[in-house]
This record gives structure tokens, C-alpha cells and sequence, in this order.
């Protein structure tokens, strides 16, 4: 049975669940949103913009810990994006990056999240759709 993050930290404790080196390999961590009908256009450029500016994100020993982030709005045909406009892939290199990036609401502790991911997540709170104005999804795979 696979724990969840919740019980990973637990387990574990913060510092090392948040470390560079937990459980090293890809993870992909995919986000999409779902704005409020009166959000603008510049303004989805602009949380999109704001998202892709994670990329530069450092952790407390000043190097970059995001490997890559795609942003772009939904571009499909076969009409099964549920009203979800934009998108967002963010790869990390291990878990403890990946959990470092996430935060609140699994990693309570300032000391050991990204404050840039954490201001941009009070930035588009209010632009989304409601409680299902985000849906998140991570993979890791197979290595």
C-alpha cells in the first residue's frame, strides 16, 4: 500500500521530507485551473507568466530546485477539458523537491516550503472557479 504525502511526512519529519535527496527521481506535477467568469485575458497571461517565473524559484542554498515548467492554455479538440483553460507541468528531480514546491496544506512549516510558490498561490486564489477551480495531479515515472 502507497502512503500518502501526509503520512510520508509524518514518517519521515520535515526536514527530510522536504530535502533534495527524499526519494530522488522525475516527478511531474501537473495543475490545472479553472477561472472565474469574469477573469480577463491579460489577466490568465498573467498567471501564466507568474507560473512560468517558478521556474527560477531557489531553494535556502540559493540553487534552482524546478527542473522545467510547461505553461499554456488548453488547446484540445476533444472536448473533455471539464472548463479547465489553462495548464501547468512542473518537473522536479525527487519527491523532496517536489514536497519543498507544494507546501501548504502538507508542509505547514515556512522554513521548509518555497515563499515564491506560496505568494503565487495567493495570487490566483481569488482569480479561480470556486473549490474546483484547480485540479492537481503528480506522476512519477517509471524510472
Amino acid at each position: 500500500m502507497t502512503q500518502t504525502p501526509q503520512e510520508q511526512l509524518a514518517a519521515d519529519g520535515v526536514v527530510a521530507f522536504t530535502a533534495r535527496d527524499y526519494r530522488p527521481g522525475l516527478v511531474r506535477h501537473v495543475v490545472l485551473f479553472r477561472y472565474r467568469d469574469d477573469v480577463t485575458d491579460h489577466q490568465k497571461e498573467e498567471v501564466r507568466q507568474r507560473f512560468r517565473d517558478l521556474a527560477a524559484s531557489v531553494r535556502d542554498d540559493g540553487a534552482r530546485y524546478i527542473v522545467s515548467v510547461d505553461a499554456g492554455p488548453q488547446t484540445s479538440g476533444e472536448g473533455a477539458g471539464a472548463g479547465y483553460e489553462d495548464g501547468f507541468v512542473v518537473t522536479f528531480a525527487s519527491e523532496g523537491d517536489r514536497n519543498y514546491y507544494v507546501g501548504t496544506p502538507v508542509v505547514t512549516d515556512p522554513a521548509h516550503y518555497d515563499p515564491a510558490h506560496a505568494a503565487f498561490k495567493e495570487f490566483v486564489g481569488p482569480l479561480l472557479a470556486d473549490t474546483e477551480g484547480a485540479l492537481v495531479f503528480d506522476i512519477i515515472p517509471p524510472a
